[in-house]
C-alpha cells in the first residue's frame, strides 16, 4: 500500500479560512467595496452639479448677452438713420445718390425718396441738393424717384438741386433731369440716355463641346432670356420693342424736367455721354459747381447737413451671417434691362 505523499496530507483551507489568513473578512470586504462606490457616486454626482451649473450660468449669459444685442440694434434702428445733428436753425438739406441705383442697394427709391422727405420737412432746410456720382442702374428705381422729385417741388415749394460728383448717367441723369438745376464739375460724365439689356449666349459653344441644353417650359418664350438657348427672331424684336418704349419714356422725363434748356442734337439721345463742360453746352447741366458752391452762392445756407439713409448695423450684421448671400450670384446670372 502507498503512503500519503506531503501534498495530499496538507489540510484543504475553506474559503473563509483563506480570508482569515489574509486577515480580512467577508464583511470586511464588502463594506469597503462600499464605501469605494459609494465615493464614486458621489464624485458622479458633484460633477453633474457643476456642469449643470456651468450650463446653467452660460444660459443666463447668452439670454442677457442676446438681450444686450436686441436693445442695442432697437437703438441703432431708431437713430441710424437720423441726421447727424438737429439743427434748428437755416442749412442746406443734402441727399447722396452714390453707386447702382437698384432696389436693395443703398442707392435704392426707398432709401432716396424716405430721405428727401426727411430733408424737405424739417423746417431748418431752406433747400435739398442731391449729390450724385452714380452709373446708373434701374429705370424702375429711378422713375420712382423723378416722379417724387416733381412732387415734393410742389408740395414743399423748396427748390431741389443736383451736383454731380464724378458721374451722373443713364437711371442717374433721370433722376437729375427733375431737379430744378444740375450742377457738375468741367470734368463730370453727363449723359448716356439710352437703355440696354444684356446678356450671353453660349449656344454655339455648347454645340462644340457636345453639351444639350435639357430645359422644360410652360409657355414657348418662357426661356427667352436663358444663355443656353437659341434666340429666335420674334424673341429679338419683342425684346427691342420694349426696350425702344423704355428709351422713349427716358427721354420724355429728360424733356420735361429739362425743358428749352435742351440744345438737342440727333445724338443727345442716343446713349452717348459728355464731360461736365459739354453737357453745359448741350443744355444737360445749367453750371459749374460742387456741393460747397452750390451751398454758399445759391441756397445762401452754408450749413450743410445730410440725411442719407445709411446701412445700419443690423443690416450688416444680417449681411455678415449670410441674410445676403446669393444675392451678388444672382445679380451677376440675371439679365435686366438698365440705364448705363
Amino acid at each position: 500500500m502507498n503512503e500519503p505523499t506531503p501534498e495530499s496530507t496538507e489540510p484543504i483551507l475553506h474559503p473563509g479560512a483563506s480570508a482569515e489568513k489574509l486577515g480580512t473578512t467577508p464583511s470586511a470586504t464588502s463594506a469597503s467595496q462600499i464605501a469605494s462606490d459609494r465615493q464614486v457616486l458621489e464624485k458622479l454626482v458633484f460633477s453633474n452639479l457643476q456642469e449643470a451649473k456651468v450650463s446653467r450660468r452660460w444660459n443666463i449669459g447668452l439670454r442677457m448677452a442676446w438681450l444686450v444685442f436686441a436693445v442695442a440694434v432697437f437703438w441703432v434702428l431708431r437713430n441710424d438713420n437720423a441726421p447727424a445733428n438737429n439743427p434748428t436753425s437755416v442749412h442746406t438739406a443734402t441727399v447722396e445718390i452714390k453707386g447702382e441705383i437698384a432696389s436693395g442697394a443703398d442707392s435704392s427709391a426707398e432709401n432716396i425718396v424716405l430721405a428727401m422727405r426727411s430733408a424737405l420737412e424739417d423746417s431748418g432746410s431752406k433747400a435739398l441738393v442731391l449729390v450724385i456720382n452714380s452709373p446708373g442702374g434701374s429705370p424702375v428705381q429711378a422713375g420712382i424717384i423723378n416722379d417724387e422729385i416733381h412732387r415734393l417741388k410742389a408740395v414743399y415749394k423748396k427748390p431741389i438741386y443736383a451736383v454731380v460728383e464724378e458721374s451722373c448717367a443713364s437711371a442717374a441723369y433721370y433722376i437729375a433731369a427733375a431737379t430744378d438745376k444740375i450742377y457738375v464739375d468741367k470734368a463730370s460724365i453727363v449723359g448716356s440716355i439710352g437703355v440696354l439689356m444684356d446678356g450671353f449666349g453660349f449656344t454655339g459653344l455648347m454645340d462644340k463641346l457636345g453639351v444639350e441644353r435639357r430645359l422644360m417650359t410652360a409657355g414657348e418664350n418662357k426661356g427667352f432670356l436663358d444663355p443656353f438657348s437659341p434666340q429666335t427672331e420674334a424673341q429679338r424684336k419683342h425684346g427691342q420693342l420694349m426696350l425702344n418704349q423704355i428709351h422713349a419714356q427716358f427721354i420724355e422725363a429728360v424733356k420735361k424736367g429739362r425743358g428749352d434748356r435742351l440744345k438737342e442734337t440727333p445724338e443727345m439721345f442716343s446713349g452717348l455721354f459728355w464731360s461736365g463742360q459739354q453737357a453745359v453746352e448741350l443744355g444737360l447741366a445749367d453750371a459749374m459747381g460742387s456741393l460747397d458752391i452750390v451751398a454758399r452762392d445759391v441756397v445762401k445756407a452754408e450749413d450743410i447737413t445730410d440725411y442719407t439713409r445709411r446701412e445700419n448695423v443690423a443690416e450688416r450684421l444680417a449681411k455678415r451671417f449670410g441674410a445676403a448671400v446669393g444675392s451678388g450670384a444672382w445679380q451677376a446670372m440675371r439679365s435686366s434691362v438698365n440705364l448705363r
